[in-house]
């Protein structure tokens, strides 16, 4: 078995570690490279990557590749062929693969995309899952092609959001199910053994990348939620589950931007339980038993 792991974030370094403990390590990792992040803009390395250096060696005979170019291009390419790979893997991977990438390995490449396809394509299905206040989502496990998450499907699994559920904690949980459904996918996809289904586009819904500005919420918008009787309460509840850590949740208050961190709805009222004022560390305000 050789096969290439793209991805960076957390939900990928999830999925990883179920592939690891496995006992199925895959020859090269495909991240991003490292950013600056935080305040002081401090040079990071993405989590896959931070994963690998503290486990990828331990129990294999290899080391196992890390890449993390700026552009998939010609150069790029050659270091992917020259490793021979039968597939790929693509979970949270940043960057659109060009089909001259896609087409390197023999057996194609399988993506694990957290939502049930075809809902819910593109970059923030977790999110959307949440903002839209949907009660169940997935992961699902497909044929990855030139287009975002558009490719036949292998296998998907379904999950329940649970009341209050935040984007950090399903992130989570859909990436822990999608790690195990990959483990118990790849040798069936290896021996030919399970078959793909092309998605029905004509139900496809898809989503975006979120922005500091889809965060906002008015003054006016939060004294009412938090007044009760509107529907704003859960419109902003799941605003705040959903965006932080980001792209973040906030408003204005005496001309300062005030982060909304985490909230409850407690008898049809919004109740802020964490908060950060501008220039302040977060603070914890009076805890509340939620309703929901």
């Amino acid at each position: 078995m050789r096969y290439i792991f793209f991805g960076t974030p957390r939900f990928a370094e999830i999925i990883l570690d179920a592939l690891l403990r496995a006992d199925m390590p895959p020859i090269a990792l495909v991240c991003n490279p490292d950013r600056p992040v935080g305040r002081k803009k401090i040079i990071t390395a993405p989590e896959t990557k931070k994963y690998i250096e503290k486990h990828g060696v331990s129990g294999h005979e290899k080391r196992i590749t890390i890449f993390q170019p700026e552009a998939l291009d010609a150069t790029f390419e050659k270091k992917l062929k020259d490793l021979r790979p039968d597939f790929f893997v693509v979970a949270a991977y940043a960057k659109i693969i060009p089909k001259s990438v896609l087409d390197i390995p023999k057996l194609g490449t399988l993506g694990i995309h957290p939502s049930l396809l075809p809902k819910y394509r593109g970059a923030s299905p977790i999110q959307s899952s949440i903002l839209d206040g949907k009660k169940e989502t997935g992961v699902t496990i497909f044929q990855v092609d030139e287009i975002a998450d558009h490719g036949p499907l292998f296998a998907h699994r379904a999950s329940r959001i649970a009341n209050g559920e935040t984007y950090l904690q399903l992130e989570e949980k859909l990436a822990k199910l999608g790690g195990d459904l990959l483990v118990k996918t790849v040798p069936k996809f290896i021996s030919g053994e399970i078959k793909s289904i092309a998605q029905d586009g004509g139900v496809a819904t898809f989503t975006k990348k979120f922005r500091d500005e889809d965060g906002y919420v008015a003054p006016e918008d939060l004294k009412d939620a938090e007044a009760g009787g509107s529907s704003k309460a859960e419109i902003i509840f799941r605003k705040i589950r959903a965006l932080n850590p980001e792209p973040g949740v906030w408003t204005m208050n005496n001309r300062k931007r005030l982060k909304l961190l985490e909230a409850n709805i407690v008898n049809g009222a919004l109740k802020l339980t964490k908060i950060q004022e501008e220039g302040q560390k977060p603070k914890m305000l009076l805890s509340v038993r939620s309703d929901r």
